[in-house]
């Protein structure tokens, strides 16, 4: 799955690879734990951040202090993951061949939950169980992703002011230029031009 999700967004081969290695310990005598953050952003915003490290000291700190400045906190296991459900998401590329109804029809057909279709894209959303099977299903059927992952999807979205909203980029630019980020879910509704984070 993380394969597919690394094509999709057009990785070389060579970083996939090295990527793998480094996962698995088979880069150097270091030991890469996955770990998830979760807490708070400006104006009660949740965020949760999962990273691989070597290091978790360095980790949580770096995580901490990022979003301290930025008027947030870190929080505890559980303080903000019940506002977000776990989900597989498939996004397809919306071309004048690809029909709706085919789309939907697929969908169904892989197992998935539920099909949005967006101006440019049809997003297909599954169970975490169903991701990996429908995905593979798709894939045969010959569809393209533009994204193919596991994601934290927030029940609903908060809107916050221009200030405030400011600071929280600036808080998702600091945690996305961190190494061992690998990804970073919130429930802020983003201007349209930053949808692609």
């Amino acid at each position: 799955d993380v394969i597919a999700k690394a094509k999709a967004a057009n990785m070389p081969n060579d970083n996939i690879e090295r990527t793998i290695k480094k996962a698995a310990g088979e880069v150097g005598d270091k030991d890469y734990k996955e770990l998830t953050y979760e807490g708070y952003g400006v104006a009660g915003s949740a965020v949760i951040v999962t990273t691989l490290t070597d290091n978790n000291n360095r980790t949580a700190g770096d995580v901490r202090a990022i979003m301290s400045k930025h008027g947030g906190s870190l929080g505890m296991t559980g303080c903000v993951s019940y506002m977000f459900d776990h989900k597989g998401l498939i996004v397809v590329e919306r071309t004048a061949a690809l029909s709706e109804d085919e789309v939907t029809e697929l969908a169904i057909e892989a197992g998935a939950d539920d099909v949005v279709t967006e101006e440019d894209a049809f997003e297909i959303y599954t169970s975490v169980a169903a991701f990996s099977e429908a995905r593979k299903f798709l894939e045969e059927k010959g569809l393209t992703f533009l994204q193919a992952e596991l994601t934290m999807l927030p029940q609903s979205k908060i809107t916050l002011a221009p200030d405030k909203l400011e600071t929280f980029l600036k808080m998702l630019d600091k945690l996305e230029e961190n190494d061992d980020v690998q990804n970073i879910y919130h429930n802020v509704e983003l201007p349209e031009e930053e949808e692609e984070d």
